[in-house]
């Protein structure tokens, strides 16, 4: 698959962009385990052109990380026009469009899935914003904004025609938040019409190695992205690109080996922001951890986890979580997250 001349190979896994998870520790760390491509914590246009510092931090990014996206969103066209134009001295591989975020502080003023109830503004910020940059733009949607407006069919050819180089679909609609399950059914319609040319990537419930060859199999598309199962387990790119290449499971992983990496993270994260900050922002992902599942009375521990405020503290909590349920410390090897 390819955006543009960016070739991502066969049958790529992309991390998705989300707010206070996809910072440059967490994106790296994804791409060390085998995301094809990852994309930034999403940005506020408005935000950027006041030139509001917690948001340009955001566009730090990293060679290492490349290919690499950054997301934008916003609600009128000249802003994000500006904005993107500041998004592009950033170097970005991708610039790409956020018309699905569901959350009401975005789409309910307009932005993000709000686009969905205003498209004729969405296609002219699309076109203005491809005619702006000269990086590859893509685009970020959801089915449509209720049951009863699944307009994504549409809307697709219309957003192909701006000029956009690929298009992801989250196989929900904007009322569903983060609901129910992902309906596929639309997003493998899009990509069988014989006019749609670019790039379908589907989004929404890949958590499992099987499901995302199945997505592949049975809706064609060309890439899928990985949002909310990659909390807690950047591994989870591993086990999925070791079925797709191989067709079978990868063999179980290591209590202690993901619990050194979850340790990696921490580290990464202070390295890259401080301890205060680092810990604020890694703290959740250690506490949604797959890898806690079934300890029992682990309630405690999460509500420890975050609230933990130093690396010595979340560090001891870890220790302890390792030592009574998982393996010995001794067990965890100085080199397994790079092995």
């Amino acid at each position: 698959m390819k955006i543009r001349d960016i070739d991502l190979g066969e049958r790529p896994v992309l991390l998705a962009p989300m707010e206070d998870v996809t910072d440059p520790a967490f994106r790296l760390l994804c791409k060390h385990f085998g995301a094809n491509m990852v994309y930034t914590e999403f940005v506020s246009a408005d935000a950027l052109i006041r030139a509001v510092s917690k948001t340009e931090q955001k566009l730090a990014i990293a060679d290492e990380e490349r290919p690499v996206a950054i997301q934008i969103y916003g609600r009128d066209t000249a802003t994000m026009v500006e904005a993107a134009r500041i998004v592009e001295q950033a170097r970005p591989d991708v610039l790409d469009l956020n018309f699905g975020c569901p959350v009401k502080r975005v789409a309910g003023k307009g932005a993000g899935a709000g686009m969905l109830r205003n498209v004729p503004l969405m296609l002219d910020i699309t076109r203005a914003v491809v005619d702006a940059v000269q990086i590859p733009v893509t685009v970020k949607t959801r089915l449509g904004w209720d049951a009863e407006n699944k307009i994504i069919p549409t809307l697709a050819e219309q957003l192909q025609d701006c000029g956009i180089a690929a298009l992801t679909i989250h196989g929900r609609t904007r009322a569903q938040m983060y609901t129910g399950e992902a309906d596929w059914t639309l997003i493998g319609e899009v990509k069988r019409n014989p006019r749609i040319t670019i790039p379908i990537i589907g989004n929404g419930d890949i958590t499992t190695p099987q499901r995302a060859r199945e997505c592949f199999d049975l809706y064609g598309v060309d890439a899928v992205m990985v949002g909310r199962a990659s909390f807690g387990r950047p591994w989870i790119f591993r086990e999925i690109r070791h079925y797709l290449d191989t067709g079978r499971p990868l063999p179980p992983l290591a209590p202690a080996w993901c619990l050194d990496v979850l340790r990696r993270q921490v580290d990464d994260s202070i390295r890259l922001l401080d301890e205060r900050r680092g810990i604020l922002h890694v703290r959740r992902h250690l506490a949604a951890s797959p890898l806690f599942k079934g300890i029992p009375h682990f309630r405690e521990t999460r509500i420890a986890m975050l609230r933990a405020e130093t690396r010595e503290e979340l560090f001891r909590i870890l220790d302890k979580i390792g030592r009574e349920y998982l393996l010995p410390a001794s067990d965890v090897t100085s080199n397994a997250v790079s092995s």
